[in-house]
């Protein structure tokens, strides 16, 4: 476990430079906002979804270098956690890993996932939630059906606008979407619909901002509902104010666990199968799990990891992926014990001696693996020394009961460093200071055997807040490169 380091409460926090005057920061806070009003982020600009900082989240070089090398680990991770996967269904690797992967997923979703032509098809957009600690980096989550990506587009162009030199440049996120879905069309014809579901409604307009912006890189995309779909035996049509026009490419922006929810969900299928229509995310519900961190970690899969990864990777994503474990209720037996969990150095054999633990021995987290409405925008999230023991007790023990169903998971809990940034009160017409913690979430676009990185969002949260999420007293802005 990352322990937090013993000066850290005496260390000041890391300060964002920020504008020279009152006046600057003022004028930069008012043109970010403009533009988010423009894009209709903000209703209007008294009235914002979150707090305008008048600079962009500043990293230094090394910090720069380390996020455009990490997108080919985390490619190579995805391949093999799908390679695994497959080989446990085929045999030969252990069958417990795709049980503990399938765990709650309507067999047909995975049949369907499992078909030889979508075998080797993997998510085209990587985008891991990284916090930055006192003693380095640590990615607590990956999302391949991640939401911000129009909004960082956005923040990107705005901060640009300002002189700013934005991490992946300045329509990097436009630029990275369009080249993967050049990518995967091929040399297929027709337009690119992106699907928002109504789970997703939040994200509808950013969707639809970035796909019209990506026309300006080649691509005709339209960001559509479900309902908007047409189908035919031939093909998947939507009407534009140019005519119909048939779909060669759709973008999931919905979740898997939501299918029955999404109207002519099962004709898109239907079209994806016969080959039709291309999807990207795949359906494939075992690459969208955070008990993948798990498997990694696990003792008898090293030795998969290792040669799938190379020894660089490997090392690499065991350093910076937070120990994790699947809270299976099953029994243990008396000789095992749980790997590479301790309480004060003793081995766990048992999930109730965890039950048990003190606030300072609970600096874990729980929630769910994924294939839930409760496991994605940081619901369902449990900090353990955040929270009164029993309450402690009662989430570990809602996690194991809810085995069957939703698998839970346990990990690390990884303190974020403090930073200074400042914001604009809309409300005193003033720019205020504000102490907090931030998450990192770059975008990786897939190209080929390239994880291209397309901009990075930093979500900074008051240092209050134990889970670092968007929010309206949240800063959020993308990252640049320090002078």
């Amino acid at each position: 476990m990352v322990q937090e380091a013993p000066s850290a409460s005496l260390r000041p926090p890391t300060p964002q430079a920020n504008p020279e005057t009152m006046a600057d920061a003022q004028h930069r806070c008012a043109s970010v906002s403009d533009m988010l009003v423009n894009a209709k982020m903000f209703e209007n600009s008294q009235n914002p979804q979150w707090r305008v900082s008048p600079t962009p989240f500043w990293l230094d070089h090394k910090e720069v270098a380390f996020f455009e090398s990490l997108g080919i680990h985390l490619l190579r991770f995805y391949q093999g956690l799908n390679r695994l996967y497959l080989e446990s269904v085929k045999g030969t690797q252990p069958d417990w890993v795709h049980d503990y992967l399938d765990q709650g997923k309507p067999p047909a979703l995975l049949e369907y996932g499992r078909m030889k032509r979508f075998r080797d098809i993997l998510p085209d957009i990587i985008r891991p939630d990284v916090i930055s600690t006192e003693e380095g980096m640590a990615i607590t989550e990956l999302d391949s059906v991640p939401g911000g990506i129009g909004t960082t587009a956005i923040l990107s162009e705005a901060y640009a606008a300002l002189g700013d030199t934005i991490v992946g440049g300045t329509q990097g996120i436009s630029e990275g979407f369009a080249s993967m879905l050049r990518a995967r069309l091929g040399n297929s014809t027709g337009c690119v619909a992106i699907i928002v579901s109504d789970e997703a409604e939040d994200y509808r307009t950013e969707m639809t901002w970035i796909a019209s912006h990506i026309k300006e890189h080649g691509i005709e995309a339209y960001g559509i509902h479900p309902r908007d779909l047409r189908f035919t035996e031939d093909s998947l049509f939507i009407a534009t104010l140019s005519g119909e026009k048939p779909v060669a490419l759709i973008y999931r922006f919905y979740e898997l666990f939501d299918l029955k929810n999404i109207p002519k969900s099962e004709l898109i299928m239907y079209s994806a199968k016969k080959g039709r229509v291309e999807v990207t995310p795949p359906y494939k519900p075992w690459m969208e799990e955070k008990l993948a961190f798990a498997l990694l970690h696990h003792p008898m899969l090293k030795s998969f990891w290792s040669k799938t990864l190379g020894a660089d990777t490997f090392e690499t994503l065991d350093r910076l992926m937070p120990k994790t474990w699947v809270l299976d209720p099953r029994p243990i037996p008396p000789s095992a014990v749980i790997p590479d969990l301790f309480l004060d150095g003793s081995a766990v054999s048992d999930w109730q001696q965890l039950s048990q633990a003190t606030q300072r021995q609970r600096q874990y987290v729980i929630k769910p693996s994924g294939f839930s409405e409760f496991a994605w925008g940081s619901r369902g999230v449990v900090i353990g020394h955040d929270i009164p023991q029993n309450e402690w007790a009662s989430a570990l023990n809602q996690g194991l009961g809810a085995f069957e169903t939703s698998p839970h998971i346990l990990q690390e809990f990884h303190k974020g460093r403090q930073y200074d940034m400042t914001y604009a009160d809309e409300r005193t017409q003033t720019i205020v200071p504000m102490s907090g913690r931030v998450r990192l979430s770059p975008y990786y676009f897939v190209v080929g055997d390239e994880a291209r990185l397309g901009g990075i969002l930093a979500t900074v949260c008051p240092k209050d807040k134990k889970v670092i999420h968007g929010m309206r007293d949240a800063i959020l802005a993308p990252c640049a490169l320090r002078a």
